[in-house]
């Protein structure tokens, strides 16, 4: 296949996404959710909902601004391997607008249900530390916090897909084409687009400094603060990497997906799932030590304001819900995909993944819920379900509509990725013990036209 065939081909391809089992599964569960929402809100149930709400808040949340901060890092280290995947996790920027709107309510309307039991401790506190958790003070740092990361994070999608949309625009329809003339009307010349690489990989950095100082103030605003005597200073990072390796399991599913809906699956090879999956593999190992690192000095110290927070969750009702996530974040995965094989495979990696994301949820639930609920253990109906259902499908909604809006695949990089694809495949498949010349995309579907002598 000739340079300008793969060309054409992955602008017609980027613009065929329209993701309509997203958007029907999406809007159903979010009026089904809304649905129970309010009628838990109507009842009995007012409290368990609204605690539910924060966890799901906390959980997607995470996913969307950790699928951002994966496209950060792939800036930062100029990553070659991901062309065909990173617009899979960019698409996440459509929740952050949600999660705004979510981080409101929690603060005005939900407030009372959540941070209720906070409220009746700040007495017993020390000055500084009762003016820190005060309600107005709490709420002004995090919304400008979350301001400036999810303003960051747009505006790096925004410049990673100005380029793409003036290489595809000619082939758009006349809704997507006038989005996408006004856009890329300064993006015409050799010089504008080299500054627009510069911004790039101005906003790339930024984005990630925010999203480790913003997403530690949400884990001590938003888990730690639940439970004001107890402290860990991991915490903000326990969390915002825990979001980072839900975004690369996030990932894995959403790229599984997309190239299949998306026609390009052949060319989203078993070599770039298998760098992905060393990725899940990594941050699950990482999660692993994080975690450990707080049980063990805290453990030790068995000083009662700290120790009691983990024996309420490790210990009696609770303790199901840990060994749950115990195995789903960490023991399952790290065998499951030690091997090369299963990060390659696509229903391996899916099922691991999909595994790994319950997991994820299942532990943003023991973190906040037993700080804030009044029954001695686990329980789900349906407050529970409203909410998580809503987030659930209002994320899956706010994904389809991006990929109706906006290219799905980033011809320009992705034929870079292809390129070093055919290099690696030729020279250096014989040499690696993990990869063989079916492990990497066709040659045919990679040729490039000789260089001119």
């Amino acid at each position: 296949m000739s340079p300008g065939t793969i060309h054409a081909r992955l602008v017609e391809r980027a613009l065929a996404g329209r993701y309509e089992l997203f958007l029907g599964i999406g809007g159903g569960l979010t009026v089904l959710g809304l649905f129970f929402f309010i009628q838990s809100l109507l009842g009995e149930g007012g409290a368990r909902a609204w605690q539910l709400f924060h966890v799901n808040w906390l959980y997607f949340t995470g996913l969307a601004g950790g699928s951002i901060a994966f496209a950060a890092v792939q800036k930062i280290t100029n990553a070659k391997w991901s062309g065909l995947v990173i617009r899979f996790a960019e698409a996440s920027v459509a929740f952050l607008p949600i999660s705004l709107l979510g981080f409101l309510l929690i603060f005005t309307v939900g407030y009372a249900p959540i941070y209720g039991p906070m409220e009746h401790a700040l007495h017993e506190l020390q000055h500084g530390k009762a003016v820190w958790l005060s309600h107005e003070f709490m709420f002004i740092r995090l919304a400008v916090g979350l301001v400036a990361l999810y303003l960051v994070g747009w505006k790096l999608v925004r410049a990673d897909l100005i380029p793409d949309m003036y290489a595809v625009r000619a082939a758009a329809g006349p809704g997507r084409r006038s989005l996408y003339d006004r856009w890329t009307r300064k993006y015409d010349s050799p010089q504008a687009a080299t500054a627009h690489e510069a911004r790039i990989y101005r906003l790339a950095p930024t984005y990630a400094v925010l999203y480790a100082i913003v997403f530690s103030m949400v884990a001590f605003d938003g888990i730690m603060a639940l439970q004001p005597h107890w402290f860990s200073n991991l915490l903000g990072g326990f969390y915002f990497m825990g979001s980072f390796l839900g975004a690369h399991m996030l990932l894995a599913l959403m790229t599984i997906y997309g190239a299949s809906h998306l026609g390009i699956a052949d060319l989203v090879s078993p070599k770039q799932r298998h760098d992905l999956g060393k990725l899940c593999f990594g941050f699950t190992v990482f999660w692993a030590y994080l975690m450990w690192a707080q049980f063990l000095v805290i453990w030790y110290g068995n000083l009662p304001e700290e120790t009691g927070f983990v024996y309420a969750r490790l210990w009696g009702h609770w303790l199901p819900v840990g060994r749950a996530v115990f195995l789903g974040m960490f023991v399952i995965p790290f065998f499951g995909l030690l091997g090369v094989a299963p990060k390659k495979t696509r229903f391996t990696l899916g099922f691991f993944a999909a595994l790994s994301l319950v997991a994820l949820w299942l532990e943003r639930y023991l973190l906040v819920m037993p700080s804030v609920s009044v029954l001695p253990g686990p329980h789900f109906g349906v407050a529970e379900a409203g909410p998580t259902l809503a987030f659930l499908g209002l994320y899956l909604l706010t994904y389809a509509l991006f990929a109706r809006t906006f290219p799905m695949v980033s011809p320009r990089l992705a034929e870079i990725t292809l390129n070093r694809e055919r290099g690696h495949a030729i020279v250096e498949a014989e040499f690696l013990h993990e990869e063989g010349a079916q492990d990497y995309v066709r040659p045919e579907l990679v040729e490039r036209r000789e260089k001119p002598r």
